[in-house]
């Protein structure tokens, strides 16, 4: 699930990136999303200087892929919220507040099952979130 502003974001530097994690939750406004619930894509980039683990070689000068992993499986096989924009959002926080060295989150939250007059991947939102306007790329 690729963004189109991805040459924006090189300006970041460094990152972690999870592609295509799938989990089942019950998110969405209708009753039948949350009862039955569905299929979900998630997308994670987190951006941290990588400078050290690329020498060191030691896990401990890193952020586990698996950590952020958790974090998004605990959040969408968790408690039911309405909009995808809230699950993003709680992936994004919770990354931000439990890796200091992580300095900026990107999450893509998809629906791949949902009603559309086409064929289509998926349907979904895309948010970055920084950890402070430093981080932000001019």
């Amino acid at each position: 699930m690729q963004g189109s502003m991805a040459s924006d974001w090189s300006k970041l530097g460094d990152k972690l990136v999870l592609r295509g994690l799938m989990f089942h939750g019950y998110h969405g406004v209708k009753q039948e999303e949350k009862e039955l619930g569905q299929k979900f894509l998630i997308d994670v980039d987190a951006w941290m200087d990588l400078k050290t683990p690329c020498q060191s070689d030691n896990m401990s000068d890193s952020v586990s892929y698996k950590d952020i992993y958790n974090i998004v499986k605990d959040i969408v096989e968790g408690p039911s919220q309405d909009l995808l924009e809230s699950v993003a959002q709680l992936i994004a926080t919770t990354t931000l507040n439990n890796y200091s060295q992580i300095t900026v989150v990107r999450v893509v939250v998809g629906k791949p099952h949902v009603a559309a007059p086409g064929p289509l991947d998926y349907l979904g939102v895309e948010i970055i979130r920084y950890r402070s306007t430093d981080d932000v790329p001019v």
